[in-house]
This record gives C-alpha cells, sequence and structure tokens, in this order.
C-alpha cells in the first residue's frame, strides 16, 4: 500500500445496533475495493474483522478492527466496531481517530436502541457521518420506514442521496439521486429509472439539490436564479453540508448481496472529511490547544488501542495527527515521561500486519513490544513535547468476584487480570479489603464473560465469575459488660489472664476505639496492649454471623493478674473472649452498605425504573428533568442492586445508564437479616 497525503486519507467508524450487519459492511467494502479476495461471511466466522476466537463463537464483534483499503487515489481506515452495548469502550476508542462515521440501520428493524445510542456519541463528538440502510433483501425490508424513523428520531438533515428499487425478493437495486441512474445487481450495472420510482425520485432530487445549494452562497445564488447545478457542484456543496453537520446523507443496499457497495464507497471518499480538515484537541495547560494536522511539524500521535496478543505479544495501535513515525526510532511519551524505542512498524488490516517503514499524519499503525506505552498516551519528539486528548472511556458498572479454579490459575490470575485490564480501559480490577476477593468490573454481564473467557484462551487462566460477596458489618445496640477469666493449670508455668471489659455503641461511621480505666494496677501495664491487641482481632468476627465489628468503643476497667503465671498470650485471649460475651450480650445488629445510586433515564421508562426500585427497599430522593431525560436520585442496599445493570437494561432495553457511590452503613430490618445469618450458618458448616 503505498503512502497518501493528509487529503487523501479518510478515517472512517463503523456504527450501529448490534446486528445490523457492519461487518458484513465491512466485508463488501473490502471485497469491493480489491483488499481482499474473497467476502466473508459472519455466519461462516472467515471475516476480516471478526478474527477473534471469542468474536467467531458469539457471531458478534468484540474488538473494534482497522480495515484500511484504497479507492480511487483515496486510502480509508475502516473501523469496524461492536454493536453490543457491552462493548461500547471500543466504540468510543474508534470514534475517537475517526474524522466521519457510517451508521448501519437495518432496513427491517429500523432505527433500534443502539443506533440511537451511537447516534448520540456521534453529536458528543461532532462526528460527520453518513447512514447505510443495509439488509434491503431481508424480509420486511422497508427502505421508507427507516428513513422515516431517522428522520423523526434526528431530523429533516438525514436525506436520502439514493432509493432502492424494490425490497426483500425483489430487491435488485438502488437509483442515485445526483446522477439520475439506477444501478442494478452486484455488478451496478447502469439501468434506466422505473417509470414507477420516476415521481418519487424527482420530489427527492429536488430536497439534495437544495440541500447542496444552501451549503455555499454561490450555488445558492444560481440555484435561486433557475441555474441547473452540475454534478461536481452538488458533490461539493453536500461535502460542506456534510462537514458542517447539516446534511447526513442516508443510501441503500445489501451486504450481504454486495448490491450499492460500490456506491458507498464513492460516497465516502466524497463526502467525509479528510484529517487536514479536522485538527485535535490536545489536553494539559489551561487552555486547550488545537493541534493542525500537518505532514512536516513535530510528531504528535495518540495510542488508542492496546490488544494483548499471545504470539506478537503487546500491539500498540496509534493515529499519527501530526509529523510521521518510522521504523526503528525512538520516541517520548508524554503521559508516562519516559523515552520509547520503536520497533518495526505495521499496517494492520484484521489480523494481519504488513510492515511499513513509516506512518504519515492522518494515517493508522501499529507496534509491538513497547514497555511504558498504554492506551491513551501520546508519542511525540522529547524536545517539542504535547499532550492529546486522551478516549474517555464509560465508567465500569457490573462488577463479579474471580475465583480461579485450580491452584495454578491462581499463580496466573494476577498477571492475566493485569495484562486484560491494559488491552481494555474499562475492564477495573481490584481486592476488595471487606470480603477479601477479587473483583473484575465491567459494563455488563456479556462484557466480564468474555473476558473470562479470553483469559483462558490467552493466559491460560481458568476463572469462575460469581456475584460479590456484601462486606455487611456488625456492631451493639446497647452498652455491655464482660468478663473473662483465662486460667490453665499445666505441669510447669500455668496460664493466667483476667479481663473486665465495658462496651459502649458508637455513631455510625466511627470504627472502633479502645480505652481503659486500671485503676491500682489490677492489670499491669505492660499487658495493657496485648488486651487491645485480643480485642482488636475479636472484631474481625462478630457474635451475629462472624462480619467485622464496627462502630463500638471498648474500656478495659478492671482485671487481675498472676505474678508468675501471667503472660501477654494470656491476656491477649482474655481480652478476644471477653470481647465475644460482650457483642452477644450488646444487642448485636446487622449492618449493611447503602450506595447512592443515579439513574439516567428516558421519561417514558421513570415509572417502571421507580417502581423497581422500591421493590428492592430503595429510598427515592428525587427526580430531575433535563434535555428530555429523567435523573433519578435514591439511596439503596448495595445487596439489591448488585446486577443491577441487567435489571436496567431488561426495564428500559438498554436505553438507561446509571452510577453507583457507597454512602453508609445501615441495620438491616430483622427479617432480612435474619436470613443473611442462616445462609452464613449454612456455609459454614
Amino acid at each position: 500500500m503505498r503512502e497518501y497525503g493528509l487529503e487523501n486519507i479518510r478515517n472512517v467508524v463503523l456504527l450501529s445496533h448490534c446486528g445490523a450487519g457492519k461487518t458484513s459492511v465491512s466485508e463488501a467494502i473490502l471485497f469491493a475495493a480489491g483488499a481482499t479476495g474473497r467476502r466473508g461471511r459472519v455466519d461462516d466466522g472467515n471475516t476480516t474483522s471478526d478474527y477473534d476466537p471469542d468474536e467467531v463463537k458469539r457471531q458478534i464483534s468484540l474488538n473494534l478492527t482497522v480495515l484500511p483499503y484504497e479507492w480511487q487515489q483515496t486510502k480509508v481506515n475502516l473501523i469496524d466496531t461492536p454493536g453490543y452495548s457491552d462493548f461500547v469502550g471500543e466504540v468510543k476508542a474508534g470514534m475517537r481517530v475517526s474524522e466521519g462515521g457510517v451508521v448501519v440501520v437495518c432496513a427491517a428493524s429500523g432505527v433500534e436502541v443502539g443506533t440511537e445510542q451511537v447516534w448520540a456519541y456521534s453529536d458528543e463528538a461532532n462526528l460527520p457521518r453518513m447512514c447505510f440502510i443495509n439488509k434491503m433483501d431481508r424480509e420486511n425490508a422497508d427502505f421508507y420506514r427507516a428513513l422515516e424513523q431517522l428522520r423523526a428520531k434526528f431530523g429533516a438533515r438525514c436525506l436520502p442521496l439514493q432509493l432502492p428499487i424494490g425490497a426483500h425478493n425483489d430487491f435488485q437495486g438502488v437509483i442515485d439521486l445526483l446522477t439520475m441512474k439506477s444501478y442494478v445487481g452486484p455488478e451496478a450495472t447502469e439501468a434506466e429509472i422505473p417509470p414507477s420510482l420516476k415521481e418519487s425520485v424527482d420530489s427527492f432530487r429536488e430536497k439534495v439539490v437544495e440541500a447542496a445549494a444552501e451549503a455555499d452562497d454561490v450555488l445558492l445564488e444560481k440555484y435561486l436564479d433557475g441555474g441547473e447545478l452540475s454534478l461536481d457542484e452538488l458533490k461539493n456543496g453536500l461535502r460542506r453540508a456534510v462537514i458542517s453537520g447539516k446534511v447526513v446523507p442516508v443510501l441503500a443496499g445489501s451486504a450481504l448481496q454486495s448490491v450499492g457497495t460500490g456506491l458507498l464507497l464513492e460516497a465516502i471518499s466524497t463526502y467525509l472529511p479528510s484529517p487536514r480538515e479536522r485538527g485535535v484537541v490536545t489536553a494539559g495547560g489551561a487552555a486547550k490547544e488545537t493541534v493542525e494536522p500537518t505532514e512536516d511539524g513535530p510528531l504528535a500521535a495518540l495510542v488508542f488501542k492496546t490488544s494483548a496478543d499471545p504470539y506478537v505479544g503487546k500491539l500498540t495501535y496509534f493515529r499519527v495527527y501530526r509529523g510521521a513515525i518510522t521504523s526503528n526510532s525512538q520516541v517520548w511519551n508524554a503521559n508516562q515521561e519516559g523515552a520509547e524505542r520503536i520497533g518495526q512498524l505495521f499496517m494492520v488490516r484484521g489480523k494481519t500486519q504488513e510492515p511499513v517503514a513509516g506512518v504519515r499524519a492522518g494515517d493508522i499503525g501499529a507496534v509491538a513490544k513497547l514497555n511504558l506505552t498504554a492506551t491513551g498516551d501520546t508519542l511525540c519528539p522529547r524536545e517539542s513535547q504535547v499532550k492529546i486528548t486522551p478516549v474517555v472511556f464509560p465508567e465500569s458498572i457490573f462488577s463479579e468476584a474471580v475465583h480461579p479454579k485450580t491452584k495454578a490459575d491462581l499463580d496466573k490470575l494476577g498477571t492475566a487480570l493485569s495484562r486484560l485490564s491494559e488491552e481494555d480501559p474499562t475492564l477495573k480490577v481490584q481486592r476488595d479489603a471487606d470480603t477479601g476477593e477479587t473483583i473484575i468490573s465491567g459494563l455488563g454481564e456479556t462484557h466480564l464473560e468474555a473476558a473470562a473467557e479470553k483469559m483462558v484462551r490467552k493466559f491460560g487462566v481458568s476463572v469462575e465469575l460469581e456475584a460479590p460477596r456484601v462486606p455487611y458489618k456488625e456492631t451493639i445496640t446497647a452498652p455491655a459488660k464482660a468478663e473473662y477469666k483465662h486460667k490453665k493449670q499445666t505441669g510447669g508455668h500455668g496460664q493466667y489472664g483476667h479481663v473486665l471489659l465495658a462496651l459502649e455503641p458508637l455513631p455510625r461511621g466511627s470504627g472502633c476505639e479502645f480505652a481503659q480505666k486500671v485503676v491500682g494496677g489490677t492489670v499491669p501495664k505492660n499487658y495493657i496492649p496485648a488486651v487491645e491487641k485480643g480485642v482488636n482481632e475479636a472484631t474481625h468476627e462478630g457474635s451475629l454471623a462472624r462480619y467485622p465489628v464496627v462502630d463500638i468503643k471498648t474500656t478495659l476497667y478492671d482485671g487481675s493478674y498472676h505474678p508468675v503465671d501471667s503472660s501477654e498470650i494470656c491476656f491477649k485471649i482474655a481480652g478476644a473472649q471477653a470481647l465475644k460475651k460482650g457483642l452477644a450480650q450488646g444487642q448485636p445488629i446487622l449492618l449493611e452498605p447503602i450506595v447512592n445510586i443515579r439513574v439516567v433515564a428516558p421519561e417514558d421508562f421513570t415509572g417502571d425504573i421507580i417502581s423497581d426500585l422500591n421493590t428492592k427497599r430503595a429510598k427515592v430522593h428525587g427526580m430531575n428533568p433535563a434535555d428530555g431525560v429523567n435523573i433519578i436520585e435514591a439511596q439503596v442496599p448495595l445487596a439489591e442492586v448488585l446486577r443491577y445493570a441487567i435489571d436496567l437494561r431488561s426495564i428500559t432495553q438498554g436505553r438507561a445508564s446509571y452510577s453507583v457511590k457507597f454512602s453508609h452503613y445501615e441495620e438491616v430490618p430483622s427479617q432480612v437479616a435474619q436470613k443473611i445469618i442462616a445462609e452464613r450458618q449454612a456455609e459454614k458448616t
């Protein structure tokens, strides 16, 4: 593949709801452009982009894939992204390094939840885009219904540049409203426009001409004066309108039949912006600056993906915004503040890697075995440092506990988890100090299941995922006094330690305190730390269900000792046993963690969400409308929302999002506490 200048490169991300056919569209494009010799099928598991064994098994994309091809003096880096919402981190990464997008819509299903989500992300990123209504050969395919849904949801700027000829079994080809010709079959054979569609074609053509004219004052003047706009003038006007976001072209076709693919290739090169037309915002410093894309400036490249390849090692994908990067060179990592040795550079297409001498501004490349560099880092020269604003990944909301299956798995678990979280920034790994469990957090159940499968395949680590344990605590509600005498007589020295403790409850969040009011040396000073140590160790397991004890004050006020038989260990045992007796007498209760939950959802689902929260013992604090959505704020026991990501997706068809933050501990209602205590006792037996 030859080198291209900034004007002749397009970085385009494919976006859609899961199942709309992005991967099939990418296959059809690569085949039509001559980048591949055969067209793979998702059902056969032989597509260029879904090469990962997990993707083949599930028949959905799990990772973004870079698919470069050449078309009429233009190089296009097509980025195929997952449609399933659990893998939205990959979508955000793909969008971050693209200047334009193609939103794929199924002609039978129309606008779906995922379509709305990727549209919102595109608006957020101010990304010029076009729509491709795919699967025109499917049963119940209806171009005009899908178009109407697009216009109803996203406005009249969704403008068809093509109309289909027929649908389902009668789908034959498409009519181009600019050239006013029809293109039939996979070979795009030119034909006359069917007379039955002439009226519809003329009507839509007029709208296209108007949109093109409105984007340019000179064209508008010519149009208003009754002049005929040439094909080039129409294309230039539409290009301006697309880049400014005033028009979203709508195209039609069938990826599986390769109908409409050539016109889609043409539209991508013609209407979507080149890297030169979009600067990149840099991070750091009070004022945000924009790096102007140039081929001869100092290097500025953003790392947008890291892949842990079991054969190559770590593969780092980067996008060059300014300057160039060459093989066997040295660069500076501005985020890690260290030098990085660059080995052989690659152009990647799916799983194939083509060695290249360098990667120039506007282009995407990859390099293996970098030591310091992680996703989101900027590579630049040391003498001309810059930090490009990194990809903003969504927060991890769904957590499960990771349990290795064998001792060998346990030994390799830490390394595997750190490599996984390096590869996928939306995966977070932490150890829960209260329960002792290793917790992995992601964007949903499928996300974590895929991560567990990847651990087996890439790192040979087998794990089981379970709902995390809730870190319950225990405390007392009434003051209590307890006495314990540890006395043993053996052949030699005996054992003797005698303490009297006073226990009292403290306010929530106070922790545990220890004090002593021993008078007259009944417990020698050198034994008091041992008593405190015994008391502290005993707070690790309470009297109700062996959960840690919090919010109590323990006071050592009396005791006795033996001049020969007493020792530190004796007083430690006495302190621990006295505390256990005191806890049982202090009317103990169970405490559970309460979290603040914030749900953002469309207004239609508000009632159902609040009803569901009420079944989870939640206290709804308020509901605030904002930009067509409602923000519901509540406090709810953590135990009730461990799998809330699944529940909320079910209630809202995936249209809502939420965040959770720890608030405080609260007493567990008695009927719930009895059940927890019974389960805990059954666990230990």
